[in-house]
């Protein structure tokens, strides 16, 4: 969660680059937004750094990033950190609140890992079987947790074309935050991620809310939709709705489909 401070620093503080995030896809910096005495690390990902894509429109990606936090935040779930357009050293762009990931443990996996063939630790589901690197045979399991859950039903929600094993941060207090969010609320369907443990499960009382509570954000006046228009096409705010209600209709989870990658290239 954010102060008033922390908010006000990221909008309007002035971005002092640290040096460029590699690899990545797209033009990315870690940063430092001060204002004052205050200073918030951060990463700004410039609208001109953005490589083109056959299927999203160009300089969209930096909308997409601010609109999956906004859904986040209707959901009020803190998937997405505070994420903001605002200009930067390279021009517009969006500016993320840095979050730092508790560091690994020995012997504990990754919320989204790999382990030897068929044995699956406990805590955690089994997503599919796959040779690594080195020929090994390995699975492909994420953790069976509330904070996983919500991050697998916000991706149904935004149709997030690319949930990496690596856009998911592990915080040292249990939460976890998913980042990388500018291949989402296309309208046709590419949901790609590796958080398919739940498919075809009901959706908990939990989940159900969290949708519910976006539905009600979507048709309030003055609200997530009038919110969304500036950061996406009408469109794809109207078949964001209707994912919403498809998935309270359907009463579970979505299982992979046909005709489109269901898993994200590379998974990590």
């Amino acid at each position: 969660m954010t102060s008033p401070s922390t908010d006000r620093a990221l909008a309007e503080g002035d971005l002092e680059l640290r040096g460029r995030i590699l690899p990545a896809s797209n033009a990315a910096f870690l940063a430092d937004a001060v204002l004052g005495e205050v200073s918030v690390a951060c990463i700004y990902k410039p609208v001109a750094g953005e490589r083109p894509l056959w299927d999203f429109p160009d300089g969209t990606l930096a909308g997409r990033e601010r609109a999956a936090y906004l859904v986040s935040d209707a959901l009020g779930w803190d998937v997405v950190p505070l994420t903001l357009l605002r200009d930067g050293p390279h021009g517009p762009g969006m500016v993320q609140q840095w979050q730092e990931p508790a560091e690994p443990r020995p012997g504990v996996p990754d919320p989204v890992d790999l382990c030897p063939r068929g044995r699956v630790p406990a805590g955690f589901l089994h997503v599919l079987d796959a040779e690594d690197g080195a020929g090994n045979d390995v699975s492909l399991i994420h953790e069976d947790s509330r904070p996983m859950r919500r991050m697998a039903a916000f991706d149904v929600l935004v149709n997030n074309a690319d949930r990496k094993g690596g856009h998911v941060l592990a915080m040292g207090d249990g939460h976890r935050y998913g980042v990388d969010h500018g291949v989402c609320f296309h309208v046709e369907n590419k949901l790609r991620t590796v958080l398919w443990g739940w498919a075809g499960q009901a959706l908990d009382d939990d989940v159900e809310s969290g949708v519910r509570r976006v539905l009600a954000a979507l048709r309030e006046p003055d609200g997530l939709r009038d919110r969304l228009a500036d950061l996406l096409t009408a469109a794809e705010v109207v078949v964001l709705e209707r994912r919403a209600e498809r998935l309270l209709r359907a009463g579970s989870m979505p299982v992979p489909g046909r005709g489109w990658p269901s898993i994200p290239w590379p998974a990590f």
